[in-house]
């Protein structure tokens, strides 16, 4: 039975007027953002598997590149996928084959004997991180109450994390197992995966989906078991409003006057987000510590203490999103960065231990604030009736961005070593002054009232 629990007060729209069962959204949200934990896992398990790959398939710095930022690529086609299945299938069937993608290319990547086929595999895992990446957030946005939009959206980052750290322990774990050692980091995400399938068949599918293809009566028993008759009622009539006259998905209507604004606001936090700068430590960290002398095993060693901030960091994330809002999160961490990495560049220059601590602050800067406030804004900005549509742009530009990073930093660390830093400092210069001028609040506010 559920449990129905009143929304605190002091939040604007529906929050004072109506119960939600607050437990049942929850669950909800954590099945769908087991994407984010495999998203994680495939993100974090290059850094420990580099130093063995490398031996393996004789990757130089181009190739060791194109091995991590395949998986880049591939999201870029998963989110274009992920759009057709949401808009035609549903949310909730797109979150199924995501984990099953995630499942096999798990498998297959273990199993790689050539360089070919591994960058191959990663591709594929590329592809269910690509729609799990747009899914998850949209699914949980689509179903939360505006009041608890923000932290319930920002826990899909916050299992990406749980992912990270986790899969930097294993590979930790796994460093002295022999060469092979690579295989087991890899094949071992099909435990996750596997268990993210069996959970999305608890899944309710999105209300507003079944609004858009007028499966209306389904979309109301979904809406009663969030929140009360009321709700349900006045949700209802504000999603049928804003999707008259929408039917399929259609790209050209992010071309319309009024909602090209937004589309640029999107992509601009979407590349932000990644040419930041800050996913090199969490996919080089063994590369950057090398540099300044440490061995293999404190490198591991490093990159578990990097989840660990990272986790910590995203939960303080969770409290504040929603009181502090999104902007001021965004600009702090944008500002903050900006001052980090210049300090970060000067220590790497001079081959000093403490840098370790300049870049774990950075990390838990970047947790609190880019990483999921990024996702949330995402989520939020667009108009019902272009959301899939919008989204998925956004989520396609985040990943070329992040392909365009992660590919250029062995070639950018390998020739300028520490002066890398200096140019992430001066896009996160830039991204303070976009966030200033473009990006507006969103918090404590409707789907439907931001349009």
């Amino acid at each position: 039975m559920a449990i129905f629990i009143a929304d605190q007060p002091g939040v604007p729209a529906t929050k004072d007027t109506h119960a939600f069962s607050k437990k049942y959204i929850v669950v909800i949200s954590l099945i769908s953002a087991l994407g984010g934990y495999l998203f994680g896992f495939d993100f974090a398990v290059i850094s420990g598997a580099l130093p063995f790959l490398q031996n393996q398939f004789h990757l130089d710095s181009y190739w060791e590149g194109f091995a991590t930022g395949s998986l880049a690529l591939g999201a870029v086609a998963g989110c274009v996928i992920a759009g057709k299945i949401a808009d035609r299938y549903g949310r909730r069937p797109g979150l199924m084959y995501a984990a099953l993608v995630f499942t096999v290319s798990s498998v297959v990547m273990a199993l790689s004997v050539s360089r070919e086929m591994f960058i191959g595999a990663r591709f594929c895992a590329g592809i269910g991180v690509g729609m799990a990446s747009m899914l998850s957030p949209m699914y949980i946005a689509e179903v939360a109450p505006a009041h608890l939009r923000g932290r319930l959206v920002a826990i899909n980052q916050l299992t990406i994390v749980i992912g990270i750290l986790i899969t930097n322990l294993v590979n930790y774990w796994l460093r002295n197992s022999g060469a092979d050692a690579w295989r087991w980091m890899f094949g071992l995400g099909v435990v996750p995966s596997s268990l993210f399938l069996l959970g999305s068949f608890f899944l309710p599918e999105s209300p507003r989906w079944l609004v858009k293809v007028n499966r209306v009566q389904e979309a109301e028993k979904v809406l009663l078991r969030i929140g009360d008759t009321a709700f349900a009622k006045q949700a209802l009539q504000q999603i049928a409003a804003s999707l008259q006259g929408i039917s399929k998905m259609n790209y050209s209507g992010l071309l319309q006057k009024q909602v090209i604004p937004a589309v640029l606001v999107g992509i601009g936090l979407a590349v932000f987000q990644q040419l930041c700068g800050i996913n090199t430590v969490f996919n080089y960290a063994p590369k950057i510590f090398q540099s300044i002398g440490a061995n293999q095993d404190d490198q591991l060693m490093q990159t578990i203490f990097i989840g660990g901030v990272n986790l910590v960091f995203t939960v303080l994330a969770l409290l504040l999103v929603d009181k502090l809002g999104r902007k001021p999160l965004m600009l702090m961490g944008a500002a903050g960065l900006t001052i980090l990495y210049i300090f970060i560049a000067q220590l790497l220059g001079a081959h000093v231990a403490s840098v370790s601590w300049f870049l774990l602050a950075a990390i838990g800067l970047y947790a609190m604030t880019l990483a999921p406030v990024t996702w949330v804004l995402i989520s939020e900005i667009f108009p019902n009736k272009v959301r899939a549509e919008a989204i998925v742009v956004a989520t396609v530009s985040l990943w070329i961005a992040y392909f365009m990073l992660v590919f250029t930093f062995p070639v950018l660390f390998e020739k300028w070593k520490e002066q890398s830093f200096y140019i992430y400092a001066g896009v996160c210069a830039v991204g303070t002054l976009f966030t200033w001028q473009k990006v507006k609040e969103t918090k404590g506010k409707s789907l439907e009232s931001m349009e």
